[in-house]
């Protein structure tokens, strides 16, 4: 059996914070190994006990959850996850590599999603590690550990609730002006507030394709590409989508999908 995940929770607020506290303790497979009521706190507890996982509120006075992220000794960095009862930083979240954003009242099934990831993540560190030999591995595994792992989730404002679109199932990601509108597989329609430069970076190049300047596909959904006059082409999706290619993008195309 494995060791239990060892956690710090930082919330403000005391009632949350032992709300928080009460859901992790009915869970067999958790340690809470410490509990902080400021950023300054959670800073110096985590530094101290090393925890698997610090789950942060996002807003606490002085210091709050994404500078505890910021204050933190690289050698004392546990996985995160964040807390709030707000949405809006929810993207911010996933830049820092955060495990995951739970909303409040947190949802005890969504924290059990929580603390799988983080397990998962730590498990998969242990396994890296193992294989490496030697110092080239050395070197191999921490650039593997220390480089932020491309989004597996995007999460989407829908009304007072935050939806997790897993990007799997993302089909087209089309820039409209400071928008960017988000297409599923499913053919469910979701809108983000986001540049469309910064959210690529964060995709596997080797599922999203850019087609245009404003426009990214899933590699794997594309099923037909039409010539069209003047040597440009038009995607089609399994959605039933049609997307034009940029002249440029056209070579990338015809290099990655129309040769042998």
């Amino acid at each position: 059996m494995s060791a239990r995940l060892r956690i710090v929770v930082a919330d403000d607020e005391r009632p949350a914070r032992s709300f928080l506290v009460s859901l992790l303790r009915s869970f067999d497979d958790v340690a809470v190994v410490g509990e902080a009521s400021s950023g300054k706190d959670a800073v110096a507890i985590i530094e101290k006990e090393r925890p698997d996982l610090a789950l942060l509120d996002w807003q606490m006075p002085e210091l709050d959850g994404l500078g505890v992220v910021r204050m933190l000794k690289k050698e004392a960095m546990p996985l995160v996850a964040f807390v709030t009862a707000y949405d809006e930083y929810a993207v911010r979240a996933f830049e820092v590599n955060a495990v995951d954003y739970l909303l409040k009242p947190v949802d005890k099934a969504r924290l059990r999603d929580t603390l799988n990831r983080a397990q998962e993540r730590i498990e998969h560190a242990e396994i890296v590690a193992e294989q490496a030999s030697g110092v080239g591995g050395v070197i191999e595994t921490y650039e593997t550990l220390v480089k932020p792992p491309y989004l597996e989730r995007i999460p989407v404002r829908r009304r007072d609730d935050v939806l997790i679109v897993p990007v799997q199932q993302i089909a087209s990601i089309v820039a409209e002006g400071e928008l960017l509108q988000i297409t599923t597989v499913q053919k469910e329609r979701h809108t983000i507030t986001y540049r469309l430069k910064d959210l690529e970076r964060r995709l596997d190049p080797l599922r999203f394709i850019r087609l245009g300047r404003g426009t990214l596909a899933n590699v794997d959904l594309i099923t037909r590409v039409n010539t069209m006059p003047g040597g440009t082409h038009v995607a089609v999706l399994t959605t039933g989508q049609k997307l034009s290619v940029s002249r440029l993008q056209s070579r990338v195309l015809r290099e990655r999908f129309l040769k042998l």
